[in-house]
């Protein structure tokens, strides 16, 4: 028996009635997982969604990663259904050494977490002044694992906080042979013509491991001109 075609139009719009009321019935995840990627308790500062971390969630038939980017302070947030979850970092992925094991996580609500690594360098002890038409900076490179050479120290500025070795309006560079792990260095830095008639810059250190293609940085200060 042929249906009339006006049965089969509602049969069709009684289908997409039900598909959508089944997508409108799907409950979004609620919780958040915040955190910090840390070394001995302090936010490592990173370029901007350069870094990314992975969550592993078992036991469902669609098993795949929910990727989590790191923040340029070193901070992070992902939102998630409720769960056990396993966070993995990516090797090769980050300024620090790699790690093989993974991070258990459980979330309940809200979450907070430091995942703990181990960078290669780390900057410290930094200061920016404004000397004129120059930057005076001074920072220390210290050596945290040293299996892998320095490559460089940078200065890079901006007009935003997200300022990096890919964002930025200047860079000073300062090659390896010229820092001595541990010991202040302090260099004049020329304030870049196109940055030099605004009335605040934004300014953060950089140190380069080699064969590692992301750097460690200072957290982004602003300078007034």
């Amino acid at each position: 028996m042929k249906m009339k075609p006006i049965n089969i139009y509602l049969i069709l719009l009684i289908g997409l009635l039900a598909s959508s009321c089944a997508l409108d019935n799907f409950e979004e995840p609620k919780s958040t997982l915040s955190g910090r990627v840390v070394y001995n308790g302090e936010a490592l500062g990173l370029r901007s969604q350069g870094v990314e971390l992975e969550l592993w969630q078992h036991g469902y038939d669609l098993f795949q990663k929910i990727p989590v980017y790191v923040a340029q302070d070193g901070t992070f947030s992902a939102v998630l259904f409720d769960g056990d979850y396993k966070m993995t970092l990516i090797r090769g992925n980050g300024p620090w050494m790699d790690r093989t094991d993974s991070i258990d996580v459980q979330v309940r609500g809200s979450q907070m977490i430091d995942v703990e690594v181990q960078p290669y360098y780390v900057v410290s002890n930094s200061s920016v002044s404004v000397n004129g038409n120059n930057l005076s900076v001074t920072f220390t490179i210290d050596g945290i694992n040293t299996n892998r050479n320095l490559e460089f120290a940078a200065v890079y500025m901006g007009r935003t906080s997200l300022t990096d070795a890919v964002r930025n309006e200047g860079v000073f560079d300062i090659p390896a042979d010229q820092i001595e792990l541990g010991s202040p260095v302090t260099v004049e830095v020329p304030i870049p013509n196109g940055l030099s008639g605004r009335s605040e810059i934004f300014v953060r250190i950089g140190a380069k491991t080699v064969g590692v293609p992301e750097l460690v940085y200072t957290q982004a200060e602003g300078k007034t001109l």
